[in-house]
């Protein structure tokens, strides 16, 4: 297969990278236009006549300098090839240029021996008499020319892959891509993965079209630190090279800019690219200069490792600052600072697949003269330790070159408490550069949402003043975390480590000091401490305790700093409530909360978010000072009561299986609640009328309160978007809605049993998307104006 010795595309002599020399009749709409294709999807530049070939030009001269202009040649030849003079003369100037000026020739023998094109016999010479008979002076130097291209090594397609044309193609299109891309022998071949990726990112558009003329180029690579960005890019410059006046790299911008300053890095670009030694006395005149004195130069700038935005406004802040052809690279875990510049394109950087990272790993780890019992075995842990990340690879791989079996293990243990300084450092630097109320999201992730969930914990960071849309955004956009289509968070598993190492800090065995607990077994060891002193350190905590209850409840009392809280205990008669909760707590959601009351000092100033499940207090809690006033009475029959004066930061309030509740509190009290839900609290005889007055809420949902009886008439509700009242009492009578209910756009009103459903749905409620009244008994429909439902779904 294969072709004589290859010529990069990348000189500025050709302006197609292939010519395509076929019979129209034999392959044009088959394995000719598949091809071409498949050129096209790989950025290859083709000419082929019908898509090339301009409108109005002669077929002859434009086709000969089509030829001429293009650095490989591709000639497939088939049965009734040589029944075209056209064809013939294009392949005797194709091996013309091929003598004279080195072009590749690629001969493809389709449903032709390459005996009958050198020997000009069967079809293919039944087709090649007849233009011999016609063009006699010609016939000669036609002959001449078959023989030499049959010569030269190429594809037969019926015998490779069994003659499968996509296969076949592929191997065509790789070889020709490598023929116009080869990896410069100057590339390390350690770089484990490298080929594909350099051979990816120079192949696009952006890399390879009119380079040295037709536009500056700015590029992005992107991705994580230790991803091998750096290392991308130096081979990428490094490949094109050759093609550029003046070249060079600024490595570490982000350290060099802080401990030098920009205008010493601009300095040094024109230095570099000049050859001589060039002062800059300030960022402005550093602008001016690299303006001024590479606006004609065609240039190859790589900028490694830019974190803020300032230094590429200093050091490359518009393509009009460099000569046509020019290409700048780009290497960041910033994807914002990229898109805010206007970066042409963004490649996001490609970890290791696992059989790349094992092959990196051993180029660094395996030791010839120092055999270790279990290798391999050993290997495959520390490759899935460090994920495909390159850096962590090759640090890990020659810290154990000369270690043996023992001190390997011992090492893999140790990194599970302690990861290794020089991998935590260079991935640190992405959570350095975040605002404080983004390290704290960040480390929230890390600790407890890494994965599938069974609650939004979009809530919780709502709660936390994280504000959470756009806090997710810049972690997305810095390479500290994904997130799937359904919600899920990602990361690498060496980010956690960090993230998780930064909690930990200078105490990794003492959780008393770290700001989040979420292992049990920490939770577990701290029941054993001492319970008299209080912590000024835990911020927030996540467990489940089914047997140490008067230990978990001890601790929370001592937590200060708390600021959310979950905790899934089981309902255990005569268990004390905490004697303290922190007056930081913005967000508690309490399984099974004991039968005491809340503490009297609780002031619920912060708290956004409450959620109470199965909880069953027995007497009053009251937080008396300051403004609010939170309380649970149990009367005389034993049915508790909700009462609140004031929480005036509540958005979401959940009661969920309150057997003793039997009313609701005063909404007044709660100005700023959006979501409410109250559902199996089987006692609950009574919505505080105020709910149908509260401007704030937008949605409502109660459901399994099989003794209330009336809904509180709508009158001011205006953002309401969602209202479901289900298996409530069956005399329950629909509410009143006395005012419009524009936002309303989800109304389900189901297992219940309703005399009427007041014709006020149509008329008020007059957005609504989704309606649902199944299962509800004695319901005149007729009452119900659904003209009036113009936006109605279903």
């Amino acid at each position: 297969m294969a072709s004589s010795s290859s010529s990069s595309s990348f000189s500025g002599s050709y302006v197609y990278d292939v010519f395509l020399s076929f019979r129209g009749e034999d392959t044009r709409k088959t394995f000719v236009d598949h091809l071409y294709s498949a050129l096209e999807q790989r950025h290859i530049r083709t000419y082929k006549d019908d898509v090339t070939l301009p409108r109005g030009e002669s077929v002859g001269p434009a086709l000969l300098k089509a030829i001429q202009d293009s650095s490989h040649a591709v000639i497939i030849f088939s049965k009734n090839y040589a029944d075209s003079s056209w064809c013939l003369d294009e392949l005797v100037h194709i091996m013309k240029c091929r003598a004279e000026n080195g072009q590749i020739v690629m001969p493809v023998f389709y449903d032709v021996e390459p005996s009958d094109v050198r020997k000009q016999k069967r079809d293919f010479g039944e087709a090649f008499s007849k233009q011999v008979a016609e063009n006699t002076t010609k016939a000669e130097l036609w002959r001449k020319q078959l023989v030499a291209a049959s010569n030269i090594s190429g594809w037969e397609p019926k015998n490779i892959a069994n003659g499968h044309e996509s296969m076949i193609i592929k191997k065509i299109v790789d070889t020709i891509f490598g023929g116009l891309f080869p990896l410069n022998s100057d590339i390390d071949e350690g770089l484990v993965g490298m080929r594909a990726r350099l051979q990816d990112f120079i192949s696009q558009d952006f890399i390879i079209k009119k380079i040295g003329s037709g536009g500056v180029r700015m590029v992005g690579i992107w991705g994580l630190g230790g991803g091998g960005k750096t290392t991308l890019a130096t081979s990428v410059y490094m490949e094109i090279i050759r093609h550029f006046k003046s070249h060079c790299i600024i490595e570490n911008i982000c350290e060099e800019s802080r401990k030098s300053g920009l205008k010493k890095l601009q300095g040094d670009i024109l230095s570099a690219l000049f050859k001589t030694n060039t002062e800059v006395y300030s960022v402005a005149e550093g602008k001016r200069k690299i303006k001024s004195m590479l606006c004609h130069s065609n240039v190859l700038l790589i900028l490694d490792d830019v974190d803020d935005l300032d230094q590429l406004e200093a050091l490359a802040g518009s393509p009009n600052w460099f000569g046509d052809g020019s290409r700048i690279i780009i290497t960041t875990r910033d994807e914002h600072l990229l898109r805010k510049h206007k970066i042409d394109h963004v490649s996001p950087v490609r970890l290791l697949s696992h059989d790349e990272a094992i092959g990196l790993f051993n180029s660094h780890a395996y030791n010839e003269e120092k055999h270790i019992k279990d290798y391999e075995k050993l290997s495959l842990q520390v490759v899935s330790y460090a994920d495909g990340l390159p850096l962590a690879l090759k640090v890990l791989g020659s810290f154990l070159y000369d270690k043996d079996a023992k001190e390997w293990m011992s090492t893999m243990d140790r990194l599970r408490d302690i990861p290794e300084s020089e991998i935590v450092d260079k991935l640190k630097i992405s959570y350095d550069g975040l605002k404080p109320v983004e390290k704290e999201l960040f480390l929230d992730i890390a600790c407890f949402f890494i994965g599938p969930q069974l609650w939004d914990p979009m809530e919780l960071f709502d709660a936390c003043g994280f504000h959470p849309e756009i806090g997710i955004k810049v972690l997305i956009q810095k390479s500290l975390v994904t997130i799937d289509s359904t919600g899920t968070f990602g990361m690498h598993d060496l980010i956690q480590e960090m993230g998780h190492y930064i909690v930990r800090g200078e105490h990794p065995n003492n959780p008393e000091k770290h700001s989040r607990v979420w292992k049990q077994a920490e939770v577990s060891n701290m029941y054993f401490g001492d319970a008299t002193v209080e912590n000024d350190h835990i911020q927030a905590i996540e467990f489940d305790d089914y047997i140490h209850w008067p230990q978990s409840i001890m601790l929370i009392s001592k937590m200060k700093k708390l600021r959310w809280l979950r905790l899934n205990m089981v309902s255990v008669e005569n268990v004390e409530a905490p004697n303290f909760l922190s007056n930081e707590l913005r967000y508690i959601d309490w399984t099974d909360y004991p039968t005491s009351p809340f503490p009297d000092s609780f002031q619920a100033t912060n708290l956004v978010f409450l959620k109470l499940d199965n909880s069953m207090q027995k007497i009053a809690l009251e937080g008396l000072q300051g403004n609010s006033i939170l309380l649970l009475l149990i009367n005389e029959s034993l049915r508790l009561e909700f009462r609140c004066k004031h929480l005036p930061q509540l958005k979401v309030l959940q009661l969920r299986r309150l057997p003793r509740l039997v009313s609701t509190p005063d909404f007044n009290g709660l100005p700023r609640l959006q979501k409410l839900l109250i559902i199996h609290c089987k006692e609950l005889e009574e919505i505080h009328p105020s709910l149908g007055n509260h401007r704030s809420l937008k949605y409502v949902h109660v459901s399994g309160c099989s003794k209330l009886r009336m809904f509180p008439p709508i009158v001011r509700m205006e953002q309401l978007e969602s209202l479901h009242i289900s298996s409530c009492h069956k005399s329950l009578v629909f509410p009143e809605i006395q005012a419009n209910m524009e936002c309303l756009i989800n109304l389900d009103v189901s297992h219940i049993q309703i005399d009427a459903l007041l014709s006020s749905i149509g008329e008020r409620c007059t957005n609504l998307i989704y309606l649902s009244l199944e299962r509800c008994f004695n319901l005149n429909i007729t009452e119900v104006k659904f003209d009036g439902l113009k936006c109605l779904r279903k």
